[in-house]
């Protein structure tokens, strides 16, 4: 399948390649040490119109192909891991209304959203229904003037500074799946209560909250039909899962350029690193690996651009990303030796930041189980 471009895409790819590189990359390490939130490196997104890459033009967007959206995001994911974090979770958010949501409700929340003068998150996630969606206990009860959403979702991504939620909840409990239904819910909405910000081990700065609801939602916020909630989920999954791996690659790509100028200047015994065989090979393994993903990725990419059926090619595309970015920054950890294992390199980072790839937006053994069932319906 052609991996190609179009003018306009090289130029916006150039755009934020140079953006990350002069802006987003000098913070990162201070962005993590504080575990501060990127409100100023979206801020220069959005000045850029990048908040709304996803988007096609009429709801804001600036129109690029799934294939150059991707290679934004990992542009953005080389410079700083809690950048792209918050960024990509916005853009589930967005996604989730632009394909389960009516013109009405596009009209109302996407151009905002692109333009940068609203945040989104994308609640899912449960304390008790994590990698099954469909065992969640959110419920929305018809009331009058729309429903009554209840219920507790973690792990939510922007949660606390988000500007709109959307929230997925049970309108029928007898349905299973069929029975799950979507939900805008703003973020001064009474009775929407937010946890202090997680703890987490990377992505420090990409704050992830526990959410509780007790509060009316209108139904003219609702997502679609009732019940077509699940069905919406899978579909944004799919384009996020394109875009883990495209993070994946931003953040291993960086890990393997810092091994490759380390190994250039370090010497051992009088000699560069880079001289030895056995560092030789084990940077063209990380390459080689990390070429691998890049064509899995671009290759979902490109059957997205086409409008065509791309399941399979996303879970296998952010199965194969996280994994081998996971071992190609550990490997370049270990080149470095003790010097990696410090903070005042950022191969530590990378390693933690990749860590959560191999679990969030469907873990590495959900994938295998979306790609084995795909292969066994054929």
């Amino acid at each position: 399948m052609a991996h190609s471009l179009s003018a306009a895409d090289e130029a916006a790819i150039a755009a934020v390649e140079r953006l990350a590189r002069e802006e987003l990359a000098p913070s990162a390490s201070a962005t993590d040490e504080n575990a501060a939130f990127p409100h100023d490196q979206l801020r220069l997104l959005a000045e850029m119109g990048l908040m709304g890459m996803n988007l096609p033009e009429r709801w804001g967007g600036p129109g690029l192909s799934a294939l150059a959206l991707a290679d934004c995001v990992t542009a953005i994911a080389a410079a700083c891991g809690s950048t792209v974090s918050a960024l990509t979770a916005h853009f589930l958010a967005t996604d989730a209304i632009l394909l389960g949501g009516g013109d009405d409700l596009r009209g109302r929340y996407l151009p905002d959203a692109a333009a940068g003068r609203t945040l989104g998150a994308f609640a899912l996630t449960e304390p008790r229904a994590g990698s099954n969606p469909a065992d969640m206990g959110c419920r929305a009860v018809p009331v009058e003037g729309g429903y009554r959403l209840t219920g507790t979702k973690h792990f939510i991504s922007n949660g606390g500074h988000a500007d709109f939620i959307v929230v997925f909840a049970v309108t029928d409990p007898e349905a299973a799946h069929r029975g799950i239904s979507a939900f805008v819910v703003d973020r001064d909405t009474p009775g929407l209560v937010v946890g202090a910000p997680e703890k987490t081990m990377g992505l420090r700065g990409g704050h992830v909250f526990e959410l509780a609801f007790d509060c009316l939602v209108p139904a003219g916020n609702r997502v679609g039909a009732e019940g077509s909630g699940f069905r919406t989920a899978m579909k944004v999954l799919d384009n996020g899962r394109i875009e883990v791996a495209a993070m994946c690659l931003g953040l291993a790509g960086a890990a393997l350029d810092a091994a490759r100028d380390w190994v250039r200047q370090r010497k051992i015994g009088g000699q560069l690193l880079g001289d030895y065989q056995g560092i030789q090979w084990m940077l063209a393994d990380m390459a080689t690996q990390l070429q691998a993903a890049r064509l899995l990725t671009r290759d979902a990419a490109a059957k997205r651009a086409a409008g065509e059926r791309f399941t399979r090619q996303s879970a296998m595309a952010k199965l194969f990303a996280s994994e081998t970015a996971g071992k190609v920054a550990d490997a370049a950890l270990q080149i470095h030796g003790g010097y990696g294992y410090i903070r005042d390199l950022p191969l530590e980072r990378y390693v933690r930041d990749l860590r959560i790839m191999r679990i969030y937006e469907g873990s590495s053994e959900v994938q295998r189980n979306i790609i084995a069932r795909d292969l066994l319906m054929e």
